[in-house]
């Protein structure tokens, strides 16, 4: 599969759409009519400098934070306000940027434990997902805390998948990683999208992720500056010169 330039498929309309959200943490508003759409087998990236809501947004999505104003919808149902594991049954994985494994346990335990949600098919799908990682076959029986950085954010994606999502929200994959496991995580990330599911990925790597997108949104200040292509921002004069070079 290629690893930059327009690699996704066609897709169907959004699978994901959130329509003017409003939220933060009980004093003033973190993120201010935040609408984004995210569709089946793409990448959508939401990119911005610290501070500008990135993760604040993804918390509000998936239930963490109850929004002011706006809406979430999921494949067309109003799923605003509800509880995190009533998402996770209704199909929006999301993996955090820190404390997103069990550390003492075994990668085994920790996919057992991601698919926590499932009444049937969970040796079926950790085998699924063994042929997807295969570094975490490898590595099954060891504890969590002995895996490398990239090792690890390669756990927290699979078991976020344990639970056969049709959107993963990923909030900073690649941070702290060596240039060979970006691009492991990556490759890991456009493996998934083939399958079908929708993927926002949160990031400061600004350069990577804009190639990778196929439509991206620029954060700043909690608003919603640009949106477009990702490799179409890349090219644009103004996103380079405010955004990649002082983010990349």
């Amino acid at each position: 599969m290629p690893t930059s330039g327009r690699w996704w498929p066609v897709s169907s309309g959004p699978v994901l759409v959130t329509r003017g959200l409003t939220a933060g943490y009980g004093g003033p508003p973190i993120i201010q009519d935040i609408s984004i759409e995210a569709t089946p087998g793409r990448v959508t990236a939401i990119v911005g400098p610290n501070g500008a809501g990135k993760s604040t947004l993804l918390r509000t999505i998936t239930g963490v934070i109850r929004p002011q104003q706006g809406q979430v919808l999921l494949d067309g149902e109003d799923v605003t306000g509800l509880a995190p594991e009533q998402l996770i049954r209704k199909g929006i994985a999301y993996v955090p940027q820190v404390q997103n494994v069990f550390p003492t346990l075994t990668v085994h335990e920790n996919l057992e434990m991601g698919g926590y949600t499932r009444t049937s098919g969970l040796r079926e799908r950790i085998d699924q997902l063994y042929a997807m990682f295969p570094d975490l076959q490898a590595a099954r029986k060891r504890p969590a805390r002995t895996l490398s950085g990239g090792q690890r954010n390669m756990l927290a994606m699979a078991r976020g998948l344990m639970v056969d999502p049709s959107v993963l929200l990923l909030d900073e994959p690649s941070t702290g990683l060596s240039p060979r496991f970006i691009a492991a995580v990556w490759e890991r990330i456009r493996l998934v999208c083939s399958t079908g599911v929708a993927v926002v990925v949160v990031e400061q790597n600004t350069r990577q992720t804009l190639a990778q997108a196929a439509w991206a949104y620029v954060m700043v200040l909690g608003k919603n500056r640009l949106d477009g292509p990702g490799p179409d921002l890349l090219r644009d004069e103004e996103v380079v010169n405010l955004y990649v070079g002082r983010l990349t």
